[in-house]
């Protein structure tokens, strides 16, 4: 038996954006409830919304758009590894008390409790982790807050690590439910020709050996 987690966060009206970006808004063109023949409605929002990929030209000059990232970056074997960090600080590879056993790895931290509830001082990733992490031939790293770099981060070394090392991102997952454990990872984005992101349904699916 097959049990899968939805490490998607609701898209819903009040999730919240990074301050300054777009945030959710729908715009009903057509309603059945009005007497319509079809609901119809327009989604305006940042691609950074909820769960997302973020595509290297999101943080490097030249990098390649989100629609030119290998599939197989958020398709396969996932690790999912808890650290016991505090808010405001960034994860070191002594933060990591297990062995990485898959080429994506999912960073849980707890200090982004609430996808509604927007708080500053969310944990990020350290440089350091980041080459430690590539050095095991991790090829996705992700984490459950809006960023693998702190808030008030300016030259985002931890994006800038991930870029030297070709790897992939994944923000915004919500990994409070799900056991530290190797799982399988979909998390498509979708192919946006030019974007710097895209959001994704992220989940994992785990054999359920009972």
């Amino acid at each position: 038996m097959t049990r899968l987690y939805d490490i998607t966060p609701p898209i819903a009206p009040g999730i919240a954006v990074w301050p300054g970006d777009t945030p959710l808004s729908r715009e009903i063109l057509l309603d059945m409830k009005a007497g319509a023949n079809i609901t119809l409605s327009t989604l305006r929002a940042t691609v950074h919304l909820g769960a997302h990929a973020d595509g290297p030209n999101h943080y490097g000059v030249d990098g390649p758009a989100i629609h030119d990232r290998s599939l197989t970056h958020y398709l396969g074997p996932c690790q999912v590894i808890s650290v016991g960090v505090g808010r405001g600080s960034r994860v070191m590879p002594e933060h990591v008390s297990c062995e990485i056993g898959a080429p994506r790895v999912l960073v849980s931290t707890g200090t982004y409790p609430d996808p509604l509830d927007w708080n500053d001082d969310f944990a990020a990733l350290s440089p350091e982790l980041v080459d430690w992490l590539a050095a095991r031939r991790v090829i996705t790293v992700g984490i459950d807050t809006p960023s693998v770099d702190l808030f008030s981060s300016k030259d985002l070394p931890a994006h800038r690590a991930i870029l030297r090392h070709d790897m992939a991102i994944l923000e915004g997952i919500v990994l409070s439910e799900v056991p530290d454990g190797v799982y399988e990872l979909i998390a498509l984005p979708l192919p946006l020709v030019g974007f710097d992101a895209s959001p994704v349904r992220a989940v994992l699916r785990a054999a359920d050996l009972d």
